[in-house]
């Protein structure tokens, strides 16, 4: 209710929706990733301890999951501000290049960070992460990728906290990342 009026159907609140992200109750430590950036530099995540990190594995060329998702994380780190990393990991390796992360990622937020690898460092950090994907062909003669679709976030340490399936809200998903930050 708001105020002191009498309830009705005007003056009555809803419930927030449920979060969906889910706390890791024992941390695991970060799978390895090994990859080349956007600068063509070679990254690891474990070099990027020190603050909380966020990992989304998806590609470019996504029509709808990816860049929602991207959105939803690069609002989240304007709102923390500093400290708050994101790292999009292509699960495509044949296009998504060097030149073309390195225009798409940053759009998002500038902060945030895109990842590649060719087809066999594109594979094992996929199954360090538990991560599916698969290459769904079009009648055009182009693809799709068919992947997992969640975001990932360690703390300071390098300690998988939070799971964030697809679809969480970025207020949601704020609340769960400023917990974790305390």
């Amino acid at each position: 209710r708001t105020g002191g009026s009498s309830p009705d159907a005007s003056s009555a609140v809803s419930p927030a929706p449920p979060s969906t992200s889910f706390l890791i109750a024992d941390p695991l430590p970060a799978p390895a990733i090994e990859l080349t950036d956007a600068t063509g530099s070679r990254r690891t995540l474990a070099a990027l301890r020190g603050g909380p990190v966020l990992v989304f594995f998806g590609y470019t060329h996504c029509p709808d999951v990816c860049p929602a998702t991207i959105g939803t994380v690069g609002a989240v780190i304007a709102d923390v501000g500093g400290g708050l990393r994101a790292l999009f990991v292509s699960v495509d390796p044949e296009r998504d290049t060097q030149a073309l992360l390195s225009q798409y990622v940053p759009a998002f937020h500038p902060s945030f960070v895109g990842m590649y690898g060719d087809a066999e460092a594109t594979r094992r950090t996929a199954k360090e992460f538990k991560i599916f994907y698969q290459k769904q062909p079009l009648k055009d003669g182009g693809y799709t990728v068919d992947h997992s679709a969640g975001t990932y976030i360690f703390d300071a340490s390098g300690r998988l906290r939070l799971f964030a399936a697809y679809g969480q809200a970025a207020p949601k998903l704020l609340h769960d990342i400023r917990i974790l930050l305390q």
